[in-house]
């Protein structure tokens, strides 16, 4: 993927990130991306530029790789490695998921990393960017198994995270489970009970709403781009890849705001149910029984399965909610979308389209909302459990709902704000990067090289 710079001071920028990077190809997106989006800002603010602002922005403070060894059912002694990368801590401590999938990497975990930051700044809470997980895989593992890693894994991590200094959440392969047995191990280590994960169970300190955050918060954000052009969710045919965590809350906070979901997927297909899909179906396969999502068609009427997951994006809709994974929507599916009257396109999972696929949307005007906007409500959530672990309280569902759609509002509003004042009003891509970014650069500055 070759992005063009116009700006000579921010090619040179991205040339020695990638001579300092090789074979890190979704970090160099990521990088690329938010450059691209810069150049507006170099040219008003060439402050920036002399205090090296974006060199030390796009350079992680601490990259910390380990081994991670643990024993199977069988006895056999197995080797994982094992990530954290803290990428800014300019405005709060390093906040981002851990990840536990077998494609898991250094440039993955960069990517991620530096996405958060921006993602993070957003917000408006206190909060750095960071990253982490490990190559392990959950899937076929036994509760034994996956506990005695955790364990492993946590040995490690606990030496470098902390509620002031680092605070994990979950991510892919990474849900309460897994937070339980990290947070058991961590307490074993420490003898603390502080606010050092969040995704907690909420009998020792998680947040109401937590779970469906980040899926809720796709379709607050979808519902603001919409309501700028008198739209809403209600009467809409939605498409949601994904049925994990944050595809089954999009899925079921789109269908409550009256729109219709017509698909889901996961890794081996996609299914369309043209009644619309029953997300307590969903959700007792997937995070009940752990199943696959073909079970579905078994079980539901009317409901077709079809292998191979890509597949999805050919069923028409006026919304898409990408919410697998990284890169699951590519040019050509772009094209195909706009061809079957998508209207609406808002990323659940991170960096979910191509650039090329972006570009796109962007050339066509559909209303676009990017990850680092548009996927922000999970970890505002987990911004609202570190204050609630803080101040000692639990708030109800209805007071962190209230919160998260104001966060996702602003997210939205700051976005479009800054996509005007730097000359492309309603370019979300440009608005998310350039509001992430000032609020980190202003701190940077202020704090003189320490960052």
């Amino acid at each position: 993927m070759v992005f063009v710079l116009k700006n000579e001071y921010l090619a040179k920028v991205y040339a020695d990130v990638e001579k300092r990077n090789p074979n890190e190809p979704e970090f160099m997106q990521a990088v690329g991306e938010v450059l691209e989006c810069l150049e507006p800002v170099v040219a008003k603010r060439p402050d920036l530029v002399k205090t090296g602002i974006i060199e030390r922005m796009v350079e992680p403070e601490r990259m910390i790789t380990f081994r991670v060894t643990w024993v199977d059912d069988k006895g056999n002694v197995r080797i994982n490695r094992g990530y954290r990368v803290q990428f800014n801590s300019a405005i709060g401590p390093y906040k981002g998921g851990l990840r536990f999938h077998p494609s898991v990497n250094a440039s993955i975990m960069k990517f991620l990393g530096f996405e958060q930051c921006f993602k993070n700044s957003l917000t408006t809470l206190p909060m750095g960017g960071g990253k982490g997980g490990s190559d392990f895989d959950p899937k076929g593992k036994s509760e034994a198994e996956i506990m005695r890693f955790c364990q492993s894994f946590m040995t490690e991590l606990q030496r470098h995270i902390g509620q002031f200094t680092d605070v994990p959440a979950g991510d892919i392969g990474v849900g309460g489970r897994e937070i339980g047995y990290m947070y058991g191990q961590y307490m074993r280590i420490r003898n603390e009970f502080t606010g050092v994960l969040t995704g907690k169970g909420l009998a020792y300190g998680g947040s109401l709403i937590r779970t469906q955050a980040t899926g809720y918060g796709v379709c607050y954000f979808a519902e603001n781009m919409m309501a700028a052009k008198g739209e809403s969710f209600m009467g809409k045919t939605v498409v949601v890849s994904g049925s994990g965590n944050v595809a089954i809350y999009a899925a079921e906070k789109a269908q409550t705001m009256g729109a219709k979901v017509v698909a889901m997927s996961d890794s081996d297909g996609y299914i369309y149910d043209k009644d619309g899909i029953q997300v307590s179906v969903v959700q007792q396969i997937k995070e009940v029984e752990r199943g696959r999502i073909k079970e579905y068609a078994d079980r539901v009427k009317g409901a077709v399965y079809t292998q191979g997951c890509r597949g999805i994006w050919s069923i028409p809709c006026d919304v898409a909610l990408p919410c697998a994974t990284q890169n699951e929507l590519n040019a050509e599916e772009a094209e195909l979308l706009l061809k079957n009257g998508c209207k609406v396109v808002s990323e659940g999972s991170n960096m979910s389209c191509t650039a090329e696929a972006i570009t796109v949307f962007l050339k066509a005007k559909i209303l676009f909302g990017p990850s680092k906007a548009s996927n922000g409500g999970g970890v505002a959530t987990s911004g609202l459990e570190m204050s609630q672990n803080s101040l000692r309280l639990s708030w109800s569902a209805e007071e962190v709902d209230e919160k998260l759609k104001g966060i996702m509002k602003s997210i939205y509003e700051n976005s479009y704000a800054a996509s005007k004042e730097f000359g492309d009003e309603g370019n979300l891509v440009m608005g998310a990067n350039i509001a992430g970014f000032l609020k980190i650069a202003e701190a940077m500055k202020a704090q003189g090289i320490a960052y």
